[in-house]
């Protein structure tokens, strides 16, 4: 009898031991993948600025896309300079709109501006995803940033965020010929159009903002700071990170509700 119950306990312990050692695994398994899941989110943050927020209660999946430094154009800018690639930015937002797993995008703007083109096909971009989109205007979004904040569904801008109106500029040698003149007046109107028809802004006044001489000491435009923005009606509300976060589930809910 004494050898059959130490047996039973001999077995029993080597059971134990077996369990406490696979769950000793699984949960260092666990630990690796999580490290392995943080170490590609923040290489993913370094190299592109984006990441997918899929830790919420709501349980959606929000790409957060952040604008940031000069929009860099068909010229590289130098290695100093903070830039944000075009060439980066229209894929992923084309693969946002075709995954079926990302719910809503989150813009975060932070930008000097820069090159008309490649701001204006991002806003393009943007404006046409079937996805909710918000936007949050941080430092600034000057200049074709302008028509990046007002492309997505809702826009926000922080109690301190500039937004800088002014006309087109262009770099290198200019002719002074009408045909110039008529091409400047084109891309004053491919902006103008834009933003016009993506807030509430009408186009005789920003016009008027983007001409106003009392404003900036060597050139001629508009800063608009905060609710300055809102009340132009370029921008539709006063907001932090936590507004625009909660809006955009709200969004997606209701999108969701309209679908089902």
């Amino acid at each position: 009898m004494g050898n059959k119950d130490t047996n039973k306990n001999g077995h029993k312990e080597h059971r134990e031991h077996k369990e406490s050692k696979s769950e000793k695994e699984e949960k260092q398994e666990a630990q690796e993948k999580q490290q392995d899941k943080e170490k590609h989110r923040d290489e993913r943050i370094g190299e592109v600025g984006q990441i997918t927020l899929d830790e919420n209660e709501a349980h959606h999946k929000i790409h957060l896309i952040t604008i940031i430094g000069e929009i860099e154009g068909h010229d590289n800018l130098s290695s100093t300079s903070k830039t944000t690639k075009y060439e980066h930015v229209l894929p992923q937002l084309a693969a946002i709109e075709d995954s079926k797993e990302i719910d809503g995008v989150l813009i975060l703007l932070n930008t000097m501006g820069g090159d008309v083109e490649a701001g204006l096909a991002i806003a393009e971009m943007i404006a046409s995803l079937s996805k909710p989109t918000v936007s949050l205007v941080l430092g600034g979004s000057h200049s074709i940033g302008v028509p990046i904040a007002v492309s997505t569904d809702y826009s926000y801008i922080v109690p301190t965020g500039t937004m800088v109106i002014h006309p087109v500029r262009l770099n290198g040698m200019v002719i002074g010929v009408q045909q110039t003149f008529d091409y400047f007046r084109q891309i004053q109107n491919r902006i103008t159009g834009f933003v016009c028809d993506h807030c509430k802004i009408s186009k005789t006044r920003l016009e008027e903002l983007m001409m106003e001489t009392g404003v900036l000491t060597k050139d001629v435009g508009t800063i608009l700071v905060g609710n300055e923005a809102v009340e132009e009606g370029i921008i539709c509300q006063v907001g932090g990170i936590k507004d625009a976060v909660k809006h955009l589930h709200d969004m997606v809910d209701k999108k969701k509700a309209d679908t089902n």
